[in-house]
């Protein structure tokens, strides 16, 4: 039987279990043993982290074959055009190559949490959300993309990872989805 763990991971909180230099880590929050993420999601980033007891299923979720899309909101600085939309749209060319293409829209600031420590404003520039989706999972991809077309990436919450969406769980909180038997290949 494999279980799938739900967990809203807070800024600043490392997607492993243990760190030596005294940071947050998923133990904090966490307390199952012999659980892992599929997939990491950066320290200063937040949002849907999906844990499991199933390696399979851990290895069918990240494995890039599978193409399975990640939903990102993310605050970028400036306001990106049309012509920027279609770049991320299109694919983006990153130093380890190019991006598959994205799904990407322009959308009105979400209601979320607020962060803490708070993301800096400068009241000169101003700040756009956008809803990213990607079907690959590189190294900080999603800020990388955004700002290889001049948009820096301000603050990235990731809302949704397959058929999982991260709902109404707040920093912090975790909920268990689904206890189920894994059919055969």
């Amino acid at each position: 039987m494999s279980s799938i763990i739900l967990f809203n991971k807070p800024f600043r909180v490392l997607c492993r279990f243990t760190d030596q230099e005294g940071r947050k880590t998923l133990a904090d929050y966490l307390p199952f043993p012999g659980i892992y993420p599929t997939g990491r999601l950066d320290y200063d980033s937040e949002g849907l982290l999906l844990l499991t007891d199933d390696g399979q299923l851990q290895q069918h979720i990240t494995d890039p074959r599978h193409r399975t899309a990640k939903t990102y909101l993310a605050q970028v600085e400036g306001i990106p055009d049309e012509k920027v939309l279609n770049q991320l749209r299109g694919g983006v060319r990153l130093k380890d190559g190019w991006t598959r293409p994205a799904r990407v829209e322009l959308v009105l600031p979400p209601d979320i949490w607020e962060r803490v420590p708070p993301i800096r404003c400068r009241p000169n520039v101003p700040v756009t959300w956008l809803r990213l989706t990607i079907t690959e999972g590189r190294n900080r991809q999603v800020r990388r993309m955004t700002a290889a077309v001049g948009h820096p990436t301000l603050r990235l919450v990731r809302t949704e990872i397959g058929p999982w969406s991260l709902g109404t769980l707040q920093p912090g909180q975790w909920k268990i989805v689904s206890k189920f038997i894994r059919k055969k290949q």
